[in-house]
């Protein structure tokens, strides 16, 4: 297969993705209405202190975009499973680690790069120092794609079970924990005037490992689901 056909492949896989989760628009938004929504909550609950509110932030944000991007990654496989077309994803001559691929980068498309462009908003509100913006952006938009690859192993273990959504969270939320701890880290590296690259390129280190491992996890995934 030449560079041309396995591009053409990848991009027919994401086209159609991109496609369907614009008509069923809902399925998207709902993860991003929660982040907004629970963050939005916080200062209501803990109260408007500034003080307390910066210190906060930076768990908040990321503690709420990771359960986000974990409500989101239950539907990725879903109706592709309902409707047969993980069958013909395995029987298709394209690889089935492009096709997969393609659907965990359509899922950060609709819902990492979505929450990191609202960061900045929701960093406001919560009252989080200027200088930690930006590296809240660059943690998510890095982070939120190891969620995402991450979040689709454990969504195509689980799409052939009716009930699969706690064991979802049970196997993926483990797994979560280390992008967390780096996540919040930049943020507070850089609000506390310290340099973040490093722990930038920690993150950035865990993509490159999930992006080379996590397609093949979620390939053989598939078709245990689809096998059993």
């Amino acid at each position: 297969m030449n560079n041309l056909s396995v591009w053409a492949g990848f991009s027919a896989t994401l086209r159609r993705d991109l496609l369907l989760a614009y008509r069923r628009r809902s399925d998207f938004a709902n993860p991003l209405i929660f982040f907004l929504i629970v963050c939005s909550l916080f200062p209501l609950g803990i109260g408007p202190s500034p003080q307390r509110l910066a210190e906060m932030a930076p768990g908040i944000v990321w503690v709420v975009a990771l359960l986000a991007c974990l409500l989101a990654s239950d539907t990725l496989f879903r109706s592709d499973f309902d409707d047969g077309s993980l069958e013909q994803m395995i029987l298709s001559p394209v690889s089935l680690y492009l096709q997969v691929l393609a659907k965990t980068t359509a899922h950060w498309m609709l819902t990492g790069l979505p929450l990191a462009l609202m960061s900045p908003l929701l960093a406001l509100l919560l009252q989080l120092p200027s200088q930690g913006v930006i590296a809240l952006m660059l943690s998510l938009l890095i982070g939120s794609a190891v969620l995402s690859l991450i979040g689709a192993i454990g969504a195509a273990l689980t799409v052939s079970l009716r009930k699969g959504g706690v064991l979802l969270s049970l196997i993926i939320l483990p797994l979560y924990v280390p992008v967390l701890i780096f996540g919040v880290a930049v943020v507070e590296a850089a609000v506390g005037g310290f340099a973040y690259s490093g722990l930038l390129a920690v993150l950035g280190a865990m993509l490159a490992l999930a992006l080379s491992l996590s397609p093949l996890a979620i390939a053989a995934s598939v078709k245990i689901s689809v096998d059993n």
